[in-house]
């Protein structure tokens, strides 16, 4: 089986036991998720989700969060990990957008790149959950699990797996598949201990045929 047949039964498959592919973070707003992915780095999201409305009752906009201090917004967000750096970075972001785009998330991957604190897998993120757009979010996840399925042979760099899964994977699938290989990884794939006998993929998976 080619990698492309390979990408294309994986989606398949994945849509079947997860139909529902969305975003594992709480947000209402583009600025949100971009203040909840910067957090997630090295933290659960079910920590970030449980921070984040502590955050926004005190600073409801991004004009009311680029004005707090940054003391002030590290207080809030320790509980996440790297406190003063995630705080800086936020703040320098919301500073940005306020002042230069006037309160709204850019909705190109050149000015999303840009801002403060924003890599390439959280520009993915808002391109796809917001924008729509095609795009591959090549987290944790996505990595190792592209890796032990064999869609990508022994890449950890994040850069390097998004440039081969978009050679395999139709444009339109990519956002989705990513949250699904969350929720599988989560559920099934688990990093530790990974569950290859009740896996949908077993039979496909590189990994999975040698486990079984």
């Amino acid at each position: 089986m080619t990698k492309k047949k390979l990408a294309l039964e994986v989606i398949s498959r994945l849509k079947k036991e997860y139909p529902e592919a969305k975003c594992t973070l709480a947000y209402d707003k583009a600025w949100q998720l971009l203040v909840s992915v910067r957090l997630a780095a090295q933290c659960t999201d079910a920590r970030v989700d449980m921070i984040t409305p502590i955050l926004y009752e005190k600073y409801p906009s991004v004009k009311a969060l680029a004005e707090a201090p940054v003391e002030e917004i590290e207080k809030i967000v320790r509980p996440c990990g790297l406190g003063n750096s995630k705080a800086r970075d936020i703040s320098a972001c919301m500073k940005v957008i306020n002042e230069k785009y006037g309160g709204n998330v850019p909705n190109n991957m050149k000015e999303l790149l840009a801002l403060p604190g924003v890599g390439r897998k959280s520009a993915n993120l808002i391109m796809g959950d917001v924008f729509g757009e095609p795009a591959i979010v090549t987290d944790t996840h996505c990595i190792r699990l592209s890796n032990l399925i064999g869609l990508v042979d022994d890449i950890k760099e994040p850069g390097k797996v998004e440039k081969e899964l978009w050679k395999i994977i139709p444009p339109e699938e990519g956002n989705d598949l990513c949250h699904r290989f969350v929720l599988h990884g989560r559920a099934v794939c688990i990093a530790r201990r990974p569950e290859c006998d009740r896996c949908c993929l077993k039979d496909i998976c590189k990994t999975g045929k040698k486990a079984i």
